[in-house]
């Protein structure tokens, strides 16, 4: 069977659309791996609505899907050291010619029954690690692990803040609970999504709008304020909020993307203090093995972050649902 069905987003008029395709044929250093869940992301639904770009795609079309598992189908020339049936999840993305290409956005990605994968953005999956699971470790996952651990730098004890408790917010909360932060606070408009953070392991979830907030999180740390404080939300009020409870030399990473100007309302109180402003984006290969192992081991649990499952002829459901918040996702599950 030379063909396969993908979902195929047509940039010009950004239409999204099943479409049958020509069933890609692995080259030298490559894996055609068959896929068998793709997680569906609000930077999916963003490549959708026009507000994301591709920046090196080549041509006006691209099969989205930047969070991948499956099991290996086709080894191209020269590649070793895999077999057909291993399972195995993708990296988000690689190195090509000195830029950052990131799947399902510069190239084609696994919102499709095969996706392409070059042999090095492979990793091993064990056998009680789902594949459902698996799909979302790369970015839902990675990106807020290497920003806990990486940018941010969180130590046992030290008392951290969560803005934003989506699917990236969710799971920080839960990994800085992993890596020993205390207390761990999560901030959120939302009364779903401050529910949400608690049930992934949050100390204290407070309404963004709440006027005490200021007064909240002192007497949680203390009166010391926070170590670090994440954003994940991306807005910039955000930023001065998260600002304004900062520890003195504490330090703010931003992870949420915005297009909206970095402010700093307070400069002389931000040099007084030696606050730091840290910007971060995505992981590194690293980062995926290392959730891989730690969920292997059975100190990670993403079962309850997978909140629903659909076949690839929904596709245009799950974008909405992402985008609505239909049903409080945390992540949607594509499943060819």
């Amino acid at each position: 069977m030379d063909r396969m069905r993908a979902a195929r987003l047509h940039l010009p008029t950004r239409t999204l659309s099943v479409q049958e395709v020509a069933k890609p044929v692995p080259g030298p250093g490559e894996v055609l791996v068959k896929v068998g869940a793709a997680g569906v992301c609000l930077s999916d639904v963003h490549l959708v609505d026009g507000t994301l770009t591709p920046l090196y795609l080549e041509g006006d079309h691209v099969t989205l899907g930047h969070e991948v598992a499956g099991t290996v189908d086709t080894l191209g020339p020269g590649v070793d050291g895999w077999t057909a049936g291993q399972r195995v999840v993708l990296q988000a993305g690689e190195r090509r010619g000195g830029r950052t290409l990131t799947r399902g956005v510069d190239y084609d990605g696994g919102w499709a029954e095969y996706a392409l994968a070059t042999a090095t953005t492979l990793v091993a999956l064990p056998a009680s690690l789902p594949l459902d699971q698996a799909a979302i470790i790369p970015d839902a996952v990675s990106t807020p692990w290497a920003a806990v651990t990486g940018t941010g730098d969180v130590r046992p004890a030290q008392a951290v803040g969560v803005w934003g408790a989506g699917g990236l917010g969710a799971h920080a909360v839960q990994l800085l609970r992993a890596v020993g932060a205390y207390p761990v606070i999560a901030v959120d408009p939302a009364p779903a999504a401050r529910d949400r953070a608690l049930h992934f392991g949050a100390d204290l979830a407070l309404d963004s709008g709440d006027p005490l907030l200021r007064e909240r999180v002192l007497g949680a740390t203390g009166g010391a304020g926070l170590e670090a404080a994440f954003d994940f939300a991306g807005v910039p009020a955000v930023r001065e909020q998260a600002l304004s409870v900062l520890a003195p030399k504490g330090r703010l990473v931003l992870v949420g993307l915005s297009d909206q100007p970095l402010t700093l309302a307070h400069s002389t109180r931000f040099s007084y203090l030696q606050h730091r402003i840290l910007g971060h984006y995505g992981s590194e290969e690293h980062h995926v093995a290392q959730l891989v192992r730690l969920a292997e081991g059975g100190r990670l649990d993403f079962s309850r972050s997978v909140t629903d499952v659909l076949p690839l002829e929904e596709v245009a459901t799950a974008v909405r649902r992402m985008e609505t918040k239909e049903g409080d996702p945390v992540r949607l599950i594509l499943r060819p």
